[in-house]
């Protein structure tokens, strides 16, 4: 979290919450939704501003209502997630035996224990990721460590999944092992409709009482 962010609010404790204006495709883009695509539906624009992109993978944080939110400064923007919190990728490496690093779109590095396989075959990391987090009774005390949570595989790299893996088609998806870093992980099967329950996030967050 940026150290000018922290001070903000302190200085602006009462500015409001902002819902539905920032989405996180399932390619790991930010979207920004105005008024018109919340109201159609739509995914809403690309956020192509590269300091803007820095600062919300910098100030990305969740409360313990599993809802995901960039602080930008004294406001809070809850996130719209179209699939999960993270978006995983396999980044080429210099280092080590393995030739791929595997990272979310936030730049962050995921340590696997294993993946899922949902009905329509995509493909989930289960890991650890450092993360900003904070309570509903301490807003502005933020704690950073590393957690198990979830994150869609992006499509570009599931070919370089599929090599490193078995896979056996099961009744609902498909379950196996792959290979990361010398150790052989589980893939397991699971429906997308329990990610959010069993990860503990909030795709479309709302306000509470």
């Amino acid at each position: 979290m940026d150290e000018q962010v922290l001070r903000s609010l302190v200085k602006w404790p009462n500015v409001p919450d902002c819902y539905g204006w920032l989405a996180l495709d399932r390619r790991g883009q930010w979207r920004m939704r105005d008024e018109y695509a919340q109201n159609h539906s739509l995914s809403g624009t690309v956020i192509k501003h590269a300091a803007l992109n820095e600062s919300i993978s910098r100030n990305y944080a969740h409360d313990d209502l599993g809802r995901y939110f960039f602080q930008n400064g004294p406001q809070r923007v809850f996130i719209t997630l179209d699939a999960t919190p993270w978006i995983a990728r396999f980044i080429p490496s210099d280092h080590g035996t393995n030739p791929f690093k595997l990272l979310t779109h936030c730049g962050t590095s995921i340590d696997p224990q294993g993946a899922l396989s949902d009905e329509s075959g995509n493909i989930y990391i289960v890991g650890a990721i450092n993360q900003l987090s904070c309570t509903r009774s301490e807003e502005k005390l933020f704690t950073k460590e590393k957690s198990i949570s979830i994150a869609l595989l992006h499509d570009h790299d599931l070919h370089l999944f599929s090599d490193q893996s078995k896979i056996l088609e099961d009744a609902c998806s498909y379950k196996g092992s792959w290979m990361w870093n010398g150790e052989e992980l589980p893939i397991d099967p699971i429906y997308s409709a329990e990610l959010s329950e069993r990860f503990h996030f909030t795709k479309k967050p709302q306000a509470t009482t």
